[in-house]
């Protein structure tokens, strides 16, 4: 099995949304891509998507989470692994995100390990 190299423990989200594609100088650019979040922590998201990312690139994204409030963020793609079917599966780090919204992850981290 291995080895877990997470900082922080991930939780179950079933929801689509939007990345949208950042340049080099921090610009958004005109390229979206539509991802299905499998899991988040307050470190990053795991998500499924049909379009080839580059590892490296960065996104912005609004992220409705559990309670209904829609975070913002900037994520960086940092592994990418072929999934079924044409469809690819990623794992990302939050870049860009305030501390305001890392709380609201990990208030909800806490109080799932009650429930």
């Amino acid at each position: 099995m291995a080895e877990e190299r997470r900082k922080n423990k991930r939780l179950a989200l079933d929801v689509s949304v939007q990345l949208e594609r950042l340049d080099n100088d921090g610009i958004t650019t005109l390229k979206f891509a539509n991802v299905q979040v499998q899991d988040i922590s307050k470190s990053g998201m795991g998500f499924t998507c049909a379009e080839k990312l580059e590892v490296g690139s960065f996104y912005d994204v609004r992220l409705q989470i559990w309670t209904k409030e829609i975070i913002s963020a900037v994520v960086e793609i940092v592994r990418a692994s072929d999934g079924d079917n044409g469809v690819y599966r990623y794992g990302s780090t939050f870049i860009g995100m305030t501390e305001t919204d890392s709380l609201k992850i990990e208030i909800y981290e806490i109080f799932n390990e009650f429930n």
